[in-house]
């Protein structure tokens, strides 16, 4: 009798789990985070706002999101510029997938473009495919950042993009991300947020990153996680963080891996006010190119 109960129970339970956890990935949430940086304040304490959309970990095998309904849910959002942190795909028949997604993100008419880094799933597509996934960003409107930066005019200061590659695969070079850097506010694009316990003496004023989906099953803990850096163990796996005085936001990411469903979390899109410090510098252009 037990041994029936438990066949016919087991398998409606999965099923359900199943179908719950699936749900869960098409309940996008939008989320909003403002930040002063008052601490960093040149003269005067005047400071803008920056609003930053930031996507991470589309992984577009496994995405319940369409770009049409992408955007509907940002159309009426005023967007400075988006932040894209890797993991966009891992096999060379889903490039083609990224082009609609690219193009609704134009679409919110950026003031100040797209900026994206690459993850740990992008790197396993071989180096001709690679190359065809940075082709396809750059294509539409997109700067892909590998190790490096580009600064940005914006109301008179001076906004630095640096991208610093994946550090789960041993791709990042900070110092080669920083090299030549002009003075301003600095924002960190890069993958995998382990980057900054290696960052304690490196100047920057807010870190974006992705990589851990949140646990994705979150349920009773993301154990799984645990081999996935020290952050985890230190209870850093999603939203924002300061270590050593300086903030950073974990995205819990907008698609999926392995199995497509979600126990615990959901998939996340974040808008980011950022109040900018103004700070007196010249008006001179960089080798970069600070665009007025």
């Amino acid at each position: 009798m037990l041994s029936t109960a438990f066949m016919v129970f087991f398998p409606m339970s999965l099923i359900y789990f199943l179908y719950r956890g699936y749900a869960n990935t098409r309940d996008v949430a939008v989320n909003r985070i403002s930040l002063n940086h008052q601490h960093a304040s040149g003269s005067g304490g005047q400071s803008h706002k920056l609003n930053v959309l930031h996507i991470s970990d589309m992984h577009l095998e496994n995405i319940s999101i369409s770009p049409d309904q992408l955007y509907d849910k940002l159309k009426d959002e005023t967007i400075d510029l988006i932040a894209l942190t890797g993991d966009f795909l891992d096999r060379k028949r889903s490039i083609p997938k990224m082009v609609p997604y690219l193009k609704a993100l134009n679409n919110l008419n950026p003031a100040h473009g797209v900026y994206a880094v690459l993850g740990n799933h992008d790197y396993v597509l071989r180096p001709v495919h690679l190359d065809k996934l940075k082709q396809t960003l750059e294509e539409h409107n997109c700067r892909t950042l590998i190790n490096e930066w580009h600064s940005l005019r914006i109301k008179g200061n001076t906004i630095n993009i640096i991208g610093i590659d994946d550090y789960s695969t041993r791709r990042s070079d900070i110092s080669a991300a920083y090299e030549g850097k002009p003075e301003g506010f600095d924002l960190v694009l890069t993958h995998d947020p382990n980057i900054v316990l290696n960052m304690r003496d490196i100047s920057f004023h807010y870190l974006l990153s992705g990589h851990f989906h949140g646990g994705q099953i979150h349920w009773p803990k993301p154990f799984h996680l645990l081999k996935m850096g020290k952050l985890v163990r230190l209870n850093m796996i999603k939203g924002l963080h300061v270590y050593h005085g300086k903030p950073f936001y974990i995205s819990e990411g907008l698609g999926q891996t392995g199995l497509n469903i979600r126990v615990g979390c959901r998939p996340e899109i974040t808008i980011h006010q950022l109040h900018v410090p103004s700070v007196s510098l010249d008006d001179q252009q960089t080798d970069d190119g600070i665009v007025a």
